[in-house]
């Protein structure tokens, strides 16, 4: 026994350079794992994720994934470790738990690269986009080395693609299509790992290396996964595999360098709090073009080749011709086999192994596609790219807050998908109003997976809601940001709201009540109206007022459709509205031409409030009534609505001299339309009269015309008395009032225009005169005036 002691096997460590995210380099790791049978597997990767190795084994992990690590005293710093099906890592880590060999990372631990962001600027660093790992999934987003000679940046180059420099050597004018021949193509599963070390190396040896912040943590990294190989040879291990970035292997190979060496690089290193765990990842953000610096040029095509090894060039074409064909152009069978047979005529033309994708996508441009570029454009994005979102299982841990919108998603049928889908839902069905308060809570917290948008169905009322989703993987960023706010969404929204409540301004709190409302947050919202009232009764500015009744208004029309009170809601706004009534003429007075301009919008915006909050009041008063006619007496005493006092104030103000034109145009409008004026044409000759500069008769034109068409179209006095003002200004007067003038028309429907382009050919607005005696069938209207007094309440 002492003698067979004596002549144990030494140990031994091979290191697997391989290519990240390489359906080949997978393929080739799995045969010489089986064949090298290790006790001991390390991978590159943040070595206190080891905890969460053991998940890629679980039921429901279905990549593509990626481990997520963020600072737990600010969440927003974060980096991601992406993993496909295909990437070398996975099958390297799904290898050792099937076969209950130890296996670990052995790369820098999240918590010594998150913390090197304190070096980074903060706009960089805290940005949840650019921190996504770099060519062998380190973070991205530090600052580059401070050095820019040609040296340092051939340095960068073959540190961040070292395969480049191979491919030079070789003939290839494109990395991608050399390391496609020599090792994704292979489907013998020969080992290229000896000779790729061996390349490596002597790249190595060529670029030397560089001084710098991208150095310095390259060195860091390197050192902590020799001492990482050492630990595990130092615990008994006899064969153990590394498996690693191809530009690292070449100093991970026995001999090791002195410990002491890399213990003094480690040493005083940052560390901060972190925490990791599973998050989905897609195709679309593992491909170069997403920006991020190991990724691959086509995800899906190298999904292929890993899930369909036998005729992948048939099999990948097949898929081309369903995909064209579900977006109705013609592809059929034979088109399929030529497209085959110019793929590999093309690959045997070039002298590769195997058609690879430049020959695939030239036989599906000519063939499938009859050189539609849009149509190669929709097979890049869609299977060349690819769309595959991964799953992760559900017992990996996650903050409370995303196990709450993963449960109500699954109650509610909402997928997380990369792709958009759009949801039209319906408010008065209990199902789309769970939904619709699900996507306004989602938006108080700042989670844009979910976003309004344009829908396609004509509606006129508010029980239409039409939704955008698209899931993008740093949404799990945002979702950890939020979980400081609550464990659920719904507690975490109201506490949003309640910070605005304690800090917003009182146009702030206005918008708030809107989204409270839509949210569904009785409680939040009574303290909210709470802080509104507060406010608005310490705040004498009346544009304030005027801006916070608007989105009161617009809160209220929501209530009949969701069966949402808005009974305080209403207090509040006619609260408001009182205050504004007091407090409009002095606000009025002399305003200048920018300041007039938006008081005028501020007038608009009220009186159109004031017509919601005037029907709502209708419905309440015609509830009254009906319960006054059943015997229930009556609680409310008579007295001014709030459209009558804001018109009384109108009318108060209107004949004011030091009103701005815009105003006194607009005032004079508005009146008007209320039937409260019926001297409008003797108002408008006034307004143009002699003594009043262009300017000032532009203005009042401009306020009282302004979305009025339907007046010059149907009145002839108004119309006849503008053309005359018109016609009748000098040169330089029409010089300087055109601009305002033009503005006013120019808003104009082209219907509009035309119409009265006509109305002033045909002679100043001159109509046919209705004759007296038309005659009128009183008996057969009478239906229809019924309805209409009904729907007045007058019948």
């Amino acid at each position: 026994m002492a003698t067979a002691a004596l002549v144990a096997e030494p140990a031994r460590v091979e290191v697997f350079g391989i290519r990240h995210h390489g359906p080949g380099s997978a393929r080739s790791l799995l045969a010489a794992l089986d064949d090298y049978q290790p006790d001991a597997v390390l991978i590159e990767g943040p070595a206190d994720a080891d905890p969460l190795i053991g998940w890629a084994a679980a039921e429901g992990m279905e990549p593509p994934v990626a481990l997520l690590g963020y600072a737990q005293d600010r969440p927003s710093v974060a980096a991601f470790w992406p993993y496909a099906v295909f990437s070398p890592e996975w099958q390297a880590m799904r290898w050792a738990l099937r076969r209950d060999v130890a296996v670990s990372f052995c790369d820098l631990p999240a918590a010594m690269t998150l913390a090197e962001r304190r070096r980074s600027s903060p706009a960089t660093a805290d940005h949840p986009d650019e921190s996504e790992p770099g060519p062998d999934g380190e973070p991205t987003d530090e600052q580059p080395p401070l050095d820019h000679d040609d040296a340092g940046r051939q340095h960068r180059q073959a540190t961040e693609d070292p395969l480049a420099l191979l491919a030079a050597a070789a003939g290839y004018d494109d990395a991608e299509r050399w390391w496609d021949d020599v090792i994704e193509s292979r489907m013998d599963g020969a080992s290229p790992f000896p000779a790729l070390i061996e390349a490596m190396a002597e790249v190595r040896r060529e670029v030397g290396t560089v001084p710098g912040l991208a150095a310095e943590q390259e060195a860091r990294r390197e050192a902590y996964m020799r001492q990482t190989i050492r630990a595990a040879l130092k615990a008994g291990r006899r064969r153990v595999a590394v498996v690693c970035g191809a530009w690292h292997a070449p100093v991970l190979t026995l001999p090791l360098p002195p410990a002491n060496a890399d213990a003094r690089i480690l040493r005083g290193a940052p560390k901060r709090k972190v925490t990791l765990t599973w998050v989905p990842w897609t195709h679309e953000r593992l491909a170069s073009a997403s920006g991020y610096g190991a990724g691959v040029t086509s995800p899906g095509w190298y999904h292929h080749l890993w899930t369909a090894p036998d005729q992948p060039i048939v099999r990948w074409l097949t898929a081309v011709a369903r995909s064209l064909r579900g977006k109705d152009l013609m592809v059929s069978s034979a088109h399929v086999i030529e497209a085959v047979r110019l793929a590999d005529t093309l690959a045997a033309l070039r002298g590769r192994p195997l058609a690879g994708l430049s020959e695939v996508t030239e036989a599906t441009r000519a063939v499938l596609c009859d050189g539609d570029e849009v149509a190669v454009r929709f097979v890049t994005d869609h299977l060349v790219v690819g769309q595959a979102l991964g799953t992760v299982s559900d017992g990996v841990p996650t903050v409370p807050l995303d196990a709450d919108l993963t449960a109500q998603c699954r109650r509610l049928r909402i997928r997380r998908e990369p792709t958009t889908r759009q949801h039209d839902l319906d408010l008065r069905t209990s199902h789309d109003q769970a939904k619709s308060k699900l996507f306004h809570r989602l938006g108080l917290l700042g989670l844009r997976w979910i976003q309004p948008a344009e829908s396609g169905i004509q509606s006129q009322g508010t029980f239409r809601e039409t939704w955008e989703a698209t899931w993008r993987p740093e949404y799990a960023v945002t979702l950890v940001e939020a979980s400081v706010w609550g464990t659920t969404v719904e507690a975490a929204a109201a506490a949003k709201i309640d910070r605005v409540a304690a800090e917003g301004s009182l146009a702030e709190l206005t918008a708030a009540v809107g989204d409270c409302l839509l949210a569904d947050l009785p409680d939040a919202l009574g303290r909210l109206l709470a802080a509104l009232a507060e406010k608005a009764a310490l705040d004498i500015d009346v544009v304030h007022l005027m801006d916070a009744v608007p989105d009161l208004a617009r809160a209220q029309r929501y209530g009949d459709v969701r069966r949402t009170d808005t009974a305080s809601l209403r207090q509040v706004s006619e609260a408001l509205l009182l205050r504004i009534c007091t407090g409009l003429p002095q606000a009025l007075a002399g305003l200048d031409d920018d300041a007039a301009a938006a008081m005028r919008r501020r007038l608009d915006a009220v009186h159109a409030a004031i017509g919601l909050l005037a029907a709502d009041a209708a419905g309440g008063l015609l509830a009254a009534s009906a319960a006054a006619e059943d015997g229930a007496p009556s609680t409310s005493t008579p007295g001014p609505t709030g459209r009558q006092r804001w018109l009384a104030v109108l009318a108060s103000v209107a004949d004011r001299p030091d009103l701005n034109g815009q105003l006194a145009g607009r005032i004079i409008r508005i009146l008007v339309d209320a039937e409260l004026l019926s001297d409008a044409p003797v108002r408008l000759h006034r307004a143009l009269s002699h003594g009043v500069g262009a300017a000032t008769k532009a203005a009042w034109i401009d306020g009282f015309f302004s979305d009025g068409a339907v007046l010059l179209i149907h009145d002839p006095e108004l119309l006849s008395l503008l053309d005359e003002w018109v016609s009748g200004l000098g040169q330089e007067e029409f010089v300087d009032v055109l601009p305002l003038v033009r503005r006013t028309f120019g808003a104009f429907a082209e219907s509009e225009r035309r119409a009265i382009a006509g109305r002033v050919a045909a002679g100043a607005g001159q109509r046919p005169e209705q004759r007296a005696d038309d005659d009128l069938d009183l008996e057969l209207a009478a239906p229809a005036l019924a309805t209409v007094r009904l729907i007045l309440g007058a019948a």
